[in-house]
């Protein structure tokens, strides 16, 4: 070396650019990566805090200036359909397009207070949402009594509104998707990329050179790390500026999220260490890197709440990585905590982490 000292960071930042230069270059790491959890947030984000909406064939006899039809209309998770003829709302009704339908009509009255009929037609293809127009259509009819005919009541209910944080979809949704892709990345992105770097023989190659081994494996890492990072600003900046993702501290909280972006893009990287060791050939990497991937994915809280999945399997999601990766987010980006209030999350995701490289440095194979 001509009486040079080999300098192991600049080799380990030339592996790291050519790492990420190939990382580019790839369709499958960038749309793996970036493309899915973008889409998810998209969708979600485009729907919004809308509500759950019932669609209510009305007869072509009912009496639509009531004062019962002027209510359903005015509920916003009814849509009441006027412009299909009999026969079309009773196939819709058969085939569950339709929840039910109905025919109001006006009755002689005692008094002042109107009086009216009414029928509702349903079927059973409309079970998951029939009782929920029942339960509005009871509303709107208890309104309306109320107003002609006041009685006493066993209680006196007083609500009071305190001022809080609006919670919307895309506040739980984009934490899942991000911690999702980085979870997905690193496992499947790691255990591809040293898996190929073996069967290649570049590692080999790369032992043919003066580089230390600990700064080719910190090189590929950090080509991930940057990516990823990357990865994780278009999706927070998208989220926060489309559809007003919540960063309660605003810089601040985004910043505390890349660091727990990189904190869990290292403890997942441990797992496709251990993938790329076990799969003997490349199409065993995507079975074992799923069998980690998928179960994470449909119950460390990353579309829904732990606590909406059964009681028996609720303890399982909990001892997840992702779960707490999940959480941390959240706890960070909505409710404001900073790093040091989500200690706990941190401390088992690190555990995770420890238990990982332990088995990854056991039976990692450079040859």
């Amino acid at each position: 070396m001509n009486g040079v000292k080999y300098n192991q960071i600049r080799a380990m930042l030339a592996v790291t650019k050519a790492s990420l230069r190939g990382i580019f270059r790839s369709p499958s790491a960038v749309v793996f990566s970036l493309g899915f959890p973008l889409v998810f947030i998209l969708v979600f984000g485009f729907i919004g805090d809308s509500v759950v909406s019932v669609r209510v064939g009305v007869d072509k006899n009912a009496d639509t200036s009531s004062i019962i039809y002027k209510g359903l209309a005015n509920t916003k998770s009814i849509r009441l359909v006027t412009d299909k003829t009999t026969e079309e709302m009773e196939e819709d009704l058969k085939k569950g397009r339709i929840t039910a339908v109905i025919n109001i009509t006006t009755k002689p009255s005692e008094g002042t207070a109107p009086a009216y009929d009414v029928k509702v037609r349903t079927s059973t293809a409309a079970v998951d949402k029939i009782q929920l127009f029942e339960s509005i259509l009871k509303d709107v009819s208890t309104q309306i009594d109320d107003r002609y005919y006041k009685r006493p009541s066993v209680a006196t209910v007083e609500t009071a509104v305190i001022q809080g944080r609006e919670y919307k979809t895309i506040d739980f949704v984009l934490p899942g998707q991000l911690g999702f892709a980085l979870m997905s990345a690193a496992v499947f992105g790691t255990a591809f990329l040293f898996f190929n770097l073996r069967q290649t023989l570049v590692l080999k190659r790369f032992f043919a050179t003066p580089i230390n081994r600990t700064y080719i494996v910190l090189g590929e890492a950090l080509s991930r790390m940057v990516f990823q990072l990357l990865s994780s600003v278009v999706i927070i900046g998208l989220g926060h500026f489309a559809f007003g993702f919540t960063l309660v501290h605003g810089f601040v909280t985004f910043l505390e999220m890349l660091v727990l972006s990189v904190f869990g893009l290292v403890v997942f990287m441990g797992f496709g260490f251990v993938v790329s060791s076990v799969a003997k050939n490349e199409s065993t990497i995507p079975p074992f890197a799923n069998m980690i991937t998928l179960p994470q994915f449909l119950l460390a809280g990353t579309f829904f709440a732990v606590d909406a999945l059964p009681t028996w399997l609720q303890p399982i999601c909990r001892m997840l990585p992702l779960t707490y990766l999940n959480d941390a987010f959240r706890k960070v980006a909505f409710e404001g905590q900073h790093l040091w209030d989500v200690g706990f999350e941190i401390g088992i995701i690190t555990l995770w982490g420890v238990v990982v490289y332990a088995v990854a440095i056991k039976i990692f194979r450079w040859e």
